[in-house]
């Protein structure tokens, strides 16, 4: 079963699945979780590893860098801008998935030629944003970031579909969970691990040591053979140059696109749309300026590396594994709804740090519930993404869907700074709430009209 069937079948079963769930026997259990002894899981958790990595150095690392050297809370927020890749990543996804790279395709396969040459490019890119002076000059560091990032998009683009394609129909559920705990690593590496470090030698320091981590990644594409073997390029059939491009635009950018128009139909495809942008909207908004707060508060580097990238994490993974539990019992737009409502209520607890000051037991119970519940609504979330997917176009319509989802975290969030400035911090988290409600109103609209669960059905 793949990903986007097994997404398609916990929402049209719900809570049947939590009856079936009930009787699973211990030896059930154990037959199940004996797949992630497998040698290709364990290379899948490393590539999420690699994933996960150059995201936080574009982002909380880089925004606690910033307000550390005294850039003011806009101009932070704008950075968040860098990372309009991950919105756009939709656009070159096709080329990714098609084209050739001469001479490292034909020897080592589409996707490790695609994966080692973005990942030799990482270590670069991460090295010199790490030897950038933000305070000297700004428009550098920017820039570098922006690399990073779309180097770090493009990644992404590969590595899942590295994922779909390397593992067989009964792994892709254990696959994807060891993605997302090999993505987690790698962002507790890259933050957690990016602040101890810059702790101890500096920030150029920091981000040359994450740039050595990413030999994780290239060091398990290198040994993990190319999934179906090594192929040559497909030929184009055409008696002219312009008919093949135009056969080859059809068959990687217009096909699938228009499948999910087909599928969805025009009103329903645009509230879809507009649900998986707004749904991180205000949760983003408000992590955005986490921590230039907890710079105002006067939190150390490693206070916050201890409480929001370690245990942070692992609230993570245990929302995570919460949400995923609910989809399974309820359905994925029930637990979208639930997810949803809570994550939008943990924003206030920003405000409450606020109010409590420089108080790590409290920092502590933010961070958690902030983590929490916002990996259970990130596992309904990808499960709601997955099952939107035809399994004919997984890798090009996900990577669409999930440039989407990334409006709200890159894009629209980049004006918190702004408004934290203009309005304070409580009034800053109590707006960030209320940001959340519209998504979830939109879902309660879509959960009412049998098209919207067009997605659903196997």
């Amino acid at each position: 079963m793949t990903v986007s069937e097994q997404g398609r079948v916990a929402a049209a079963e719900g809570s049947s699945a939590a009856g079936a769930s009930t009787r699973w026997s211990v030896q059930g259990w154990l037959d199940a979780l004996a797949v992630y002894r497998q040698p290709r899981l364990i290379a899948i958790l490393l590539m999420g590893f690699s994933s996960g990595l150059p995201l936080a150095l574009t982002f909380g690392t880089l925004s606690y860098w910033l307000a550390e050297i005294g850039v003011s809370l806009t101009a932070i927020g704008l950075f968040g801008l860098v990372r309009t890749s991950y919105s756009l990543k939709f656009l070159w996804s096709p080329l990714i998935d098609r084209l050739p790279i001469p001479f490292l395709t034909a020897r080592l396969g589409r996707r490790r030629s695609w994966a080692l040459l973005i990942q030799f490019l990482l270590v670069f890119a991460i090295l010199v944003l790490g030897m950038t002076d933000p305070r000297v000059d700004p428009a550098a560091t920017a820039l570098a970031a922006v690399v990073v990032a779309f180097l770090s998009a493009s990644q992404d683009i590969v590595i899942d579909a590295y994922r779909i394609e390397l593992l067989r129909p009964e792994e892709q559920g254990a696959g994807a969970a060891a993605t997302q705990w090999g993505y987690r690593f790698g962002l507790l590496a890259s933050g957690a691990g990016a602040l101890y470090a810059a702790s101890y030698g500096g920030w150029a320091f920091a981000y040359g040591l994450m740039a050595a981590l990413m030999l994780v990644g290239m060091v398990t594409v290198w040994l993990t053979p190319e999934p179906g073997g090594i192929r040559p390029p497909e030929p184009l059939p055409g008696p002219t140059m312009t008919a093949r491009i135009r056969e080859w635009l059809g068959r990687a950018v217009v096909s699938p696109f228009y499948e999910m128009y087909q599928r969805a139909g025009g009103k329903h495809l645009a509230a879809i749309g507009l649900f998986i942008v707004l749904f991180k909207f205000g949760d983003a908004l408000a992590a955005s300026m986490s921590n230039p707060l907890y710079v105002t508060l006067d939190f150390t580097k490693v206070e916050v590396a201890t409480i929001s990238k370690i245990y942070g994490v692992i609230a993570t993974l245990i929302g995570v594994a919460i949400g995923g539990a609910l989809v399974a019992r309820i359905g994925v737009f029930r637990a979208l709804l639930v997810g949803g409502g809570l994550q939008a209520l943990s924003n206030l607890m920003y405000a409450v740090q606020f109010w409590a000051g420089h108080d790590v037991a409290m920092l502590t119970v933010t961070i958690s519930g902030e983590n929490l519940t916002g990996g259970m609504a990130s596992a309904a979330f990808v499960a709601y993404l997955s099952a939107l997917c035809s399994r004919d176009f997984t890798a090009t319509q996900y990577a669409l869907l999930s440039s989407l989802a990334t409006v709200g975290l890159n894009v629209l969030s980049a004006s918190g700074g702004a408004l934290a400035e203009t309005l304070g911090w409580i009034p800053f988290f109590v707006l960030c709430t209320a940001f959340c409600a519209p998504a979830l109103v939109l879902l309660l609209w879509m959960m009412r009209r049998p098209a919207a669960l067009m997605a659903a059905q196997p």
